[in-house]
């Protein structure tokens, strides 16, 4: 009997080579070193924290964003890529990784977690996933120092590293705008709010810092200030919503976004660094075991209490008045924003100082440096 034509072998060799090298370059691709899953919405959050917490539940991992909860899920980095969390359980909604990459930075704005991975020797690809699903938006190549961080503010994703920053559209995918350290110059931070992007710079031969403040959507540079801290301490970047904020020694120092004018100052002591946070009508700083809200129109003091760390974005307690959750040695106090007044109260004990806590629902997630930790 005679065999199969020439042809024939010819083709089905071709054939199993095509497989062969078609499965060699799936193996290698981003496609099958990517693992994902997604998630329904996360459903509106019930109930207010009791009136006594606990650890309910923790974890550790990578980079973290500044706002930690976005759509209703907690956002957590990791070395090859991000989970988010339901708040009441920390059990995994959805996740998305890339065994062939690490993860350079993380940060949450407009229902979005945007990421961006490092596959040489630079971040290089940046992807946006819905927060709430983790349905992918867009993915993007970017070319960023290997030390790049993220952060944001409303409809800006910032990256920042020590010669310059890039700004990015989130909802959009585009840069929009970058800035490079003037030669001689390092940057020693940057920050992202409604007042515009705030790069804290110092320069070859120069006896302080500089301040400048750039239009956060194009680039433009509002103005610039000379930082000189008294008794020669360092200087650093607290914010840029509402008011400018950098903490100069044993001094802050709140600035106008308008034109740079100094506005007021407040003891930053030294137990440890302050921080600064904003809400609608207030600037919240927290220094020296206190939590100050300064009216951004007057630079007035508004209200003053305890506190070992920031409140995240206010919740809405009991008869729907918002409430911000203070961290406190005691445990969280619900305040009004604006006013200051108590609205509610979570005793608990052993919290750790310097985190930032928000409420959803009946749990308080506090986010720390190194780990987030949730109380019910």
């Amino acid at each position: 009997m005679q065999g199969p034509p020439l042809r024939v072998w010819v083709w089905t060799a071709a054939t199993v080579a095509l497989v062969v090298v078609a499965a060699l370059l799936w193996r290698g691709s981003d496609a099958a070193a990517t693992d994902s899953t997604t998630a329904p919405p996360a459903g509106v959050p019930q109930g207010t924290p009791a009136g006594d917490v606990s650890e309910a539940w923790s974890t550790t991992g990578g980079p973290v964003p500044e706002d930690v909860v976005e759509d209703g899920r907690v956002l957590v980095g990791s070395s090859h890529g991000i989970r988010a969390l339901d708040p009441a359980t920390g059990e995994q909604a959805w996740h998305y990784t890339r065994s062939n990459a690490r993860l350079c930075g993380l940060t949450a704005t407009d229902g979005l977690a945007v990421a961006v991975f490092r596959t040489e020797d630079r971040c290089d690809e940046a992807v946006a996933l819905d927060a709430g699903t983790g349905v992918r938006a867009w993915t993007r190549n970017v070319n960023f120092r290997s030390d790049a961080t993220l952060s944001s503010t409303d409809r800006i994703v910032l990256a920042h590293s020590p010669t310059g920053v890039v700004t990015l559209d989130p909802t959009g995918n585009n840069t929009r705008w970058r800035y490079a350290a003037p030669d001689g110059c390092r940057l020693l931070g940057s920050d992202a709010g409604d007042a515009g992007v705030a790069v804290l710079q110092q320069c070859d031969g120069a006896a302080a810092p500089q301040l400048r403040l750039l239009d956060g959507f194009d680039g433009e540079v509002h103005w610039t200030r000379d930082v000189l801290a008294s008794g020669g301490g360092n200087v650093r970047l607290l914010g840029a919503d509402l008011l400018v904020g950098v903490q100069a020694g044993t001094e802050i120092r709140l600035l106008s976004a308008t034109d740079g004018t100094l506005l007021t100052t407040l003891d930053a002591g030294q137990d440890r660094p302050a921080e600064q946070a904003a809400v609608a009508g207030a600037v919240l700083v927290s220094a020296d075991g206190m939590l100050t809200a300064v009216d951004p129109a007057s630079a007035s003091t508004l209200w003053a209490g305890p506190a070992i760390g920031l409140p995240g974005e206010p919740t809405t307690g009991g008869d729907d008045v918002p409430a911000l959750a203070v961290p406190t040695p005691d445990g969280f106090v619900f305040r009004d924003p604006v006013t200051g007044a108590e609205v509610g109260r979570s005793a608990g004990t052993g919290l750790p100082p310097g985190g930032a806590a928000t409420a959803v629902g009946s749990t308080v997630v506090l986010r720390l440096p190194d780990r987030l930790v949730a109380y019910r």
